[in-house]
């Protein structure tokens, strides 16, 4: 097809101000790719953009999204990573290829309205190439989009950071589209003493329904009196909720002498987690992850191959969809713990 010189995408303006414009495309930059969007995830990072809760946004007004899949529809000079035709997963987390500069959108009205490297709120983008991947042949187009976020961080962090143990107990705090995709990928890899852990039974029982064998309402973890053993003393807890005090609680959680707690999400901008001094004296650690440390060239094949061989069925994390009209309903179901990732649908698919 002809490169289009417009898009339609969704311009975030303001604190809770979004709106859907078209927008004229600039001259493809190096290093950038023009690429047609079929699905675009929704993650937490562009609510709380929504939301302005990750500090001063100075780059307004802009497009947002960073998670999708799409076709090749142009590349600039400099691109060799894909071509005009490949079908790609479009994700935050940079890979080989042109590290490229942003670029700026105009709208109607002569607006300047800027992106960063990658944006997946619009029909059209133009993409930094290193945030592309060739998606890998038999990878259904909605579930692609997974790879490009959630997945990615979830099974990274299982993959490449913790190196646990087959016979580790671990447990998984909070069941977002990350907590659920690190839930997965110990499943597929036999790890069976495992927990999940969230404020939602309903999510509790799709935990069941994967073959997670412990399940507990985090509400029964912070009024526990008891003190039962299956409340405590985890080797590992992947905390993915993303505030102040479920890491502090997932720092309660694991033993002392060598139980960790990665967290995959940030808390509000400005808020702070207490963490009690002795614990990490007597050995236990916390640390965040970017990403799971994962390389998309390297690790979405390998991810592809390994979900694919153990049959778990990665489409069921997408449990609803919207046009993109309809993205700030979809930012409030992902808020209200509705949806375990929302999935924004261009075009006729």
């Amino acid at each position: 097809m002809n490169a289009p010189r417009v898009c339609t995408a969704a311009v975030l303006r303001g604190t809770g101000d979004l709106r859907i414009e078209d927008l004229e495309i600039p001259d493809l930059g190096f290093g950038q790719v023009l690429v047609k969007v079929r699905y675009s995830g929704v993650c937490r990072s562009q609510l709380m953009e929504f939301r302005g809760l990750r500090g001063n946004d100075r780059w307004l007004p802009h497009l947002f999204g960073h998670e999708g899949f799409g076709e090749v529809i142009e590349v600039g000079q400099g691109v060799t990573k894909v071509a005009t035709g490949d079908n790609v997963v479009m994700g935050w987390i940079a890979g080989s290829g042109v590290d490229a500069q942003g670029t700026q959108f105009r709208s109607g009205d002569g607006t300047v309205v800027n992106a960063g490297p990658i944006t997946t709120f619009s029909n059209f983008t133009v993409a930094s190439e290193n945030r592309l991947t060739r998606a890998p042949s038999g990878l259904a187009p909605d579930v692609a989009v997974l790879y490009g976020c959630a997945l990615l961080t979830g099974a990274g962090i299982v993959l490449n950071e913790m190196n646990a143990p087959q016979n580790a107990r671990i447990g998984v705090l909070g069941l977002g589209g990350v907590g659920l995709s690190a839930l997965m990928t110990l499943i597929s890899m036999g790890y069976t003493d495992l927990v999940a852990i969230d404020s939602s039974p309903e999510k509790l029982d799709f935990a069941r329904e994967l073959g997670v064998p412990n399940v507990i309402l985090s509400e029964d973890l912070e009024n526990n009196q008891q003190g039962e053993s299956v409340y405590k003393d985890f080797d590992y807890v992947i905390e993915s909720a993303g505030r102040s005090e479920t890491i502090e609680l997932a720092f309660t959680l694991v033993r002392r002498f060598g139980g960790k707690v990665f967290f995959a999400s940030h808390p509000p901008h400005g808020q702070m987690i207490s963490l009690d001094p002795y614990d990490l004296i007597c050995g236990k650690e916390v640390r965040g992850t970017w990403g799971g440390s994962t390389n998309p060239d390297r690790d979405i094949p390998k991810l592809f191959d390994l979900l694919n061989q153990s049959g778990v069925r990665l489409e069921s994390l997408l449990t609803r969809r919207y046009r993109l009209e309809q993205l700030i309903d979809a930012l409030h179901d992902l808020e209200h713990g509705t949806v375990f990732r929302p999935l924004i649908v261009f075009g006729n698919n």
